[in-house]
């Protein structure tokens, strides 16, 4: 089963939303230590419409409910763990991509482009006014 980091796919661009696994307490993206597969991103992938954010929303709430499941809240010495508190903060992650997609499909554009008209003089901005309503007609 293979697992891969290629920016250019969509797997590869939910495996940079996701966390992957854990060393030292930071989450990072390798080559060699990935939490899904290629074959079970492609799957979460096909469950969310081929929609990159969503997928790796419905990736993300896996590793919450793996969270809960695993690490509970446990109490030793000195030392604790809070499986709890760890999968609501990846659940808001989630809800935060989960959020951006569904605007994203609301207005039809992806994140961080948009037109910007400059008005330098009468001209443009009589200009930038007559566009303004075109768009709002």
């Amino acid at each position: 089963m293979a697992s891969t980091y290629d920016l250019t796919t969509s797997i590869g661009q939910m495996r940079m939303l996701i966390p992957d696994r854990p060393a030292n307490g930071i989450y990072f993206t390798s080559e060699d230590n990935h939490l899904f597969t290629d074959e079970e991103l492609t799957a979460l992938l096909a469950m969310e419409d081929s929609v990159v954010k969503r997928g790796a929303a419905l990736a993300i709430e896996t590793v919450a409910s793996d969270q809960v499941l695993l690490n509970k809240v446990i109490r030793l010495i000195d030392r604790a763990t809070d499986g709890a508190n760890a999968s609501k903060a990846l659940r808001d992650r989630a809800a935060t991509l989960r959020e951006q997609a569904e605007i994203e499909a609301q207005t039809g554009s992806g994140p961080g482009f948009d037109w910007a008209e400059m008005v330098v003089d009468d001209f443009s901005a009589r200009e930038r006014l007559e566009n303004e309503a075109l768009r709002n007609a």
